[in-house]
C-alpha cells in the first residue's frame, strides 16, 4: 500500500501535523526549509497556512511542494 497523506494541519510554528493512510501521525518542522529559495514565500505565516493536501504530496500556491514519503520520513512521531 502507497503511504498517503489523509490530513494536513499547518501550525503557528511552521511545523505540520500529518496524518497518513497507515494510521500514523507525525509532525514535521518546515522551519529549516525557510532558508531555501522554493520555500521563501513561506514564510510569511499566511502563506504557509495555505496549504494543500494532494494525498502523494502537499503543495502551497507559491508551487513550494513535498511529498509524502518526504513528510513521513524526515517528521516525528505524535503521541
Amino acid at each position: 500500500m502507497r503511504r498517503t497523506i489523509t490530513t494536513i494541519c499547518a501550525n503557528d510554528d511552521w511545523t505540520l501535523d500529518v496524518a497518513f493512510n497507515d494510521g500514523a501521525k507525525r509532525r514535521f518542522d518546515a522551519k529549516p526549509l525557510l532558508s531555501l529559495e522554493a520555500f521563501k514565500p513561506l514564510r510569511n505565516l499566511k502563506a504557509f497556512k495555505a496549504i494543500r493536501n494532494g494525498g502523494y504530496f502537499v503543495e502551497w500556491e507559491s508551487e513550494a511542494d513535498l511529498s509524502a514519503d518526504t513528510l513521513y520520513l524526515e517528521s516525528t512521531a505524535m503521541k
